[in-house]
Parts: structure tokens; sequence; C-alpha cells
């Protein structure tokens, strides 16, 4: 069997893995949870990053599979990288010890540990074959961007926020911008290390 391909049964396997946390974590919710919302489910970012890593995971293995990934994909597979990290690394620092959806243990090392742990192999056994420039990684900070903007305005407007620190209603907005410009930070710095680790197939390759 070609490398590609077993690459592509590594993808196959953990997209399946995460697509199972995902059902399972929210049907855990819809039967335990009283007058449980699915929109406030969707609107976690723990959730949504999961859900994109599961489709890139799932595209990206297609096309291992068959032997080529075209340049979206690569991109694809690059978002999902950093917003898994961003996720994995929020949570290890700020969210441990608090509840935020995840009740089911093994659901929560899945989505908070295995994933982001898994995307960040992914992409460095199999990194673009081009160049992505700094600029053009910023892109992948556009969906953080919205995300907040989305959390922000949804908030007030239901009385409900997803992570205690975007939640502006114990202390006020100050620790919010704070803390949100300190992600923003650490995405921004993913996106350049990121930008920076597709030099160098590029270099291997030309030797």
């Amino acid at each position: 069997m070609t490398r590609e391909r077993w690459i592509a049964l590594f993808r196959f396997g953990f997209a399946l893995l995460g697509l199972v946390g995902l059902t399972a974590q929210y049907l855990y919710n819809v039967a335990n949870i009283p007058d449980y919302k699915p929109a406030n489910f969707f609107s976690f970012f723990t959730v949504e990053s999961n859900i994109i890593a599961v489709v890139a995971l799932f595209i990206s293995a297609l096309y291992a599979w068959r032997g080529n990934l075209p340049r979206w994909v690569h991109y694809l597979r690059g978002a999902a990288t950093i917003y898994m990290t961003v996720t994995g690394i929020t949570y290890s620092l700020l969210l441990r010890n608090v509840e935020v959806d995840t009740a089911v243990p093994w659901v929560n090392l899945v989505l908070h540990y295995i994933i982001p742990i898994v995307m960040i192999v992914d992409w460095l056994i199999d990194l673009p074959p081009f160049r992505i420039r700094v600029g053009q990684a910023m892109i992948w900070l556009l969906y953080p961007i919205l995300y907040l903007a989305y959390s922000l305005i949804r908030g007030p407007i239901v009385d409900w926020y997803p992570y205690p620190f975007l939640d502006p209603r114990p202390e006020g907005y100050v620790p919010v911008i704070v803390t949100s410009i300190a992600i923003a930070i650490g995405a921004l710095i993913l996106a350049v290390v990121m930008s920076w680790t597709t030099r160098i197939r590029m270099h291997f390759e030309k030797q």
C-alpha cells in the first residue's frame, strides 16, 4: 500500500472518531439536559472547530486515497489545524476545570486533546507541496474573528455565552477583550509558524 493510502486510512479513522465523539456528546446533552437548546451546542468553538476538522480529515482522506490533494484542500487542512490547536491550548489553559458541554469523559478527551494532536501530526506528515506565505495564512484567522463577533452579538440576545472568558456580565468587557486579544495573538503566531513549515518540504525537494 502506498504512503498516501496509509495517510488516507489515518484520516478516515480519526474523522470517524471525531464524528462519533460529536454525535455522542450531542445525544447525551439532548437526553440529560432539560430544555436543551441545540443552537447552544453548535455555538461552542470546540464543536465548530471539530466539525471543520472532521470535514477536513474526510475530504483530504478521499483525495489522498486517489493520490493527489488539490491546493484548496491543503488550505482547509491548515485552517482545521489552527482551529483545533487553539481549541486544545485554550481548553488546557482556561477551561480544563470549567463545564463546557463536554460532560462525557471520553468525548472530552477526543474533542479537546486527541483531535488537536491528530491535526498537528497530519499537517506535519503531509506538508503542502507549495509555499503558503504569511499574508495568505492570515485568511485562516477570519473564522475565529467572525466567531468572536457572533458570540458577543448572540450572547446578550439569548442571555448565554459559550465560555466564561467571553461572558461580560460578571466583570464587563475589559477581561473579554484582553483574553480575546491574547487568544488572537496565539492564533496569529500559529498561522505564521504553519506558513513557515510549508517552506520545509520545498527546501528538501530542492536538494
